[in-house]
């Protein structure tokens, strides 16, 4: 396993075409450009055959950032604060792919535990 850090949010559609990951784990706040505009882009790179098509976990600074989420067709999302647990299980949870989305209902479950571990 490994791991990729980018810390402006203009390159990372870039790094994504380079590497493939399984997941971009995106903040809110990525530099210049935040995740909602990233994870459009990635989208929008995937539908348009120019890009692969990666799952994409959010970390929303507030509850009120949601729609925000599933405006940019995240894979699903953790409010802050959340614990290292809660992260390790929505990463597992999220590339276990649609079965395990199905199970819980909706990538929204994955949300939905951050407040308790809070």
């Amino acid at each position: 396993m490994s791991f990729t850090i980018v810390r402006e949010g203009r390159a990372v559609a870039a790094v994504v075409a380079e590497r493939t990951p399984d997941l971009a784990i995106l903040d809110l706040q990525i530099g210049s450009k935040g995740a909602m505009a990233v994870a459009m882009d990635l989208r929008l790179d995937a539908s348009a055959g120019m890009a692969p098509d990666v799952k994409v976990l959010m970390l929303l600074d507030r509850q009120a950032d949601i729609h925000l989420a599933k405006r940019s067709a995240a894979d699903a999302w953790l409010v802050k604060p959340y614990d290292p647990l809660t992260l390790q299980r929505a990463v597992r949870d999220v590339l276990a792919g649609p079965a395990v989305e199905d199970a819980l209902g909706s990538a929204e479950a994955v949300e939905e535990e951050a407040p308790a571990a809070g």
